[in-house]
């Protein structure tokens, strides 16, 4: 099967497989006109490395298993078992609350408003609601059904800093990592890692795999995983992710988020401008895109799907990290 077919049936983007072409993990063969052809082999192969993506590996990491290294196999299924038992637990805890409504239709008590809904819930029970500040005019805005992966997109002078800003304040245990985190060398940063070796240890984890999916180390990205893996807020805001970091380092560290968000990470806002960061074909079902319009209507969520409404609003929002590169400015350095 051509490449297009191969990508749906493995469930993956043709950009991955080109990607796991590229790394050396796939081989297909060719047509006489040049075109990727894979054979049932291949597909065994590719679908091998799906699931060990799946489990949470890095491409280094998939080479090394595919290689026969047991040990970065069984750290993965490590990892997958614990997921597991919480998803085990959650449902047993579902499961207590049906019997319990059970019992009580049994005795001619209906349940409360809102107990059937939460027994669906797939996401925390996370939402927002709060007067838009300026540029808008005090509109009323609300947020519900908040997902691990939220987006803040919009163009220049949109109020999307505003926004993010104010969903920090508003949603509950909330804080805002701003482009401070970059400030005199990242010494903020620096100095926490010093405080806290386990802090220490787990951003050192993260680079470690993100160096296995291509990314380059930098202070920036020190500076992002330390913001990301400390201890406190529910609930992370984040100003201009992509700040100071690289394309290849952007790729990897979306990759480790939708890693983190598939295993119960906190919720996360990534104020962004970045095609990297926010790929319009890479969107899953526990992400959402929240865009600000440039006319300052408010704010409304677009699903990412061509056609959608104001999905092209999106799309025209967005640049590749070159262009993102010489066009991003910290404020304090126009």
């Amino acid at each position: 099967m051509n490449v297009s077919e191969a990508a749906r049936q493995l469930g993956v983007s043709i950009k991955a497989l080109r990607l796991y072409e590229q790394r050396g993990m796939v081989n297909p063969g060719r047509t006489a006109a040049g075109y990727r052809v894979y054979g049932p082999r291949d597909m065994v192969r590719a679908a091998e490395i799906v699931a060990l993506r799946t489990l949470g590996l890095s491409l280094i990491q998939v080479a090394r298993v595919l290689d026969g290294d047991s040990e970065s196999l069984n750290d993965a299924l490590a990892s997958h078992e614990m997921a597991l038992d919480d998803e085990i637990h959650e449902l047993i805890r579902k499961l207590d609350k049906i019997r319990g409504i059970r019992a009580g239709l049994a005795q001619g008590q209906m349940p409360c408003d809102g107990e059937l809904t939460k027994l669906l819930d797939r996401f925390p029970e996370i939402s927002a609601a709060f007067e838009l500040p300026w540029p808008w005019g005090g509109e009323w805005f609300e947020v519900r059904d908040v997902r691990p992966l939220n987006y803040i997109i919009g163009s220049l002078g949109s109020g999307k800093t505003r926004l993010a800003r104010r969903f920090a304040e508003t949603l509950p245990n909330a804080a805002f990592l701003g482009l401070e985190r970059l400030d005199n060398g990242c010494a903020v940063s620096k100095a926490l890692l010093k405080a806290d070796s386990a802090l220490k240890s787990r951003v050192d984890h993260d680079l470690e795999w993100l160096a296995g999916e291509g990314a380059i180390e930098s202070e920036a990205l020190i500076a992002l995983l330390t913001g990301l893996e400390a201890e406190g807020p529910a609930v992370l805001v984040v100003e201009m992710v992509e700040q100071d970091l690289e394309q290849t380092t952007q790729e990897a560290l979306m990759a480790h988020l939708r890693r983190r968000a598939k295993t119960g990470g906190r919720p996360l806002f990534l104020m962004t401008r970045s095609s990297s960061i926010l790929d319009l074909t890479a969107i899953g079902s526990d992400e959402t895109i929240i865009l600000c319009p440039a006319n300052h209507s408010p704010p409304s969520r677009v699903l990412p799907f061509p056609g959608a409404p104001n999905y092209e609003a999106v799309a025209t929002c967005l640049a590749s990290p070159e262009v993102r590169a010489r066009i991003a400015r910290r404020p304090q350095a126009l």
